[in-house]
């Protein structure tokens, strides 16, 4: 029986593939479990007419994808926090935060968990926070956080993080053989 799958199946193939398996696997339990559907000719036609739409659809949000990068690589967000002398704020800038600011800059509604990738801002100073537009485009963002009702320290400027000295092991020297053992050997 031939079929078109609606999902992908492990095993068998991906959305929109046409395959032929047994009645009884098509009837029993792709078709009632939605997976696929009986390719007749005017489900094939019905199904190829729902993928161009599909991708016409995908390339306008790519589209509008990059247009939205290019604005946001242009973008400088600038938020105040108490912090102490040393640069680490109390708290945070969490990525909720980010994605208010953005869409206040731009108008534009972004969702946390799904466009921010990077992680709470905990110092100030200049930071480039990684968003995903779509699934292939991603742009950095600049964010500035300045302490409350103050300038940037220079010295917290850039969290300058440590370097960790790995341990060096130094080469283990045999110890010289002594007159009993090389007797013994002999």
């Amino acid at each position: 029986m031939k079929i078109i799958l609606t999902s992908e199946v492990h095993n068998l193939g991906k959305a929109g593939d046409i395959k032929d398996v047994a009645t009884g696997y098509a009837r029993n339990y792709l078709i009632p479990q939605e997976l696929a559907i009986k390719a007749t000719a005017s489900a094939i036609q019905e199904f190829e007419r729902r993928m161009s739409a599909e991708t016409r659809r995908e390339e306008r949000l790519a589209a509008r994808a990059g247009a939205l990068a290019e604005r946001l690589s242009q973008v400088t967000l600038i938020f105040e926090a108490k912090a102490s002398e040393k640069g680490r704020l109390f708290g945070s800038i969490t990525t909720a935060d980010i994605a208010k600011a953005l869409e206040r800059e731009t108008g534009e509604k972004f969702d946390r968990r799904k466009h921010i990738l990077g992680d709470p801002l905990r110092h100030v100073g200049e930071h480039l926070v990684p968003m995903r537009l779509s699934s292939e485009i991603t742009v950095e963002v600049k964010a500035v956080v300045k302490p409350e009702g103050g300038e940037l320290p220079k010295a917290a400027e850039e969290p300058v993080e440590e370097p960790v000295e790995e341990p060096v092991e130094e080469p283990v020297e045999e110890p010289a053989a002594t007159d009993n053992q090389t007797q013994t050997e002999q």
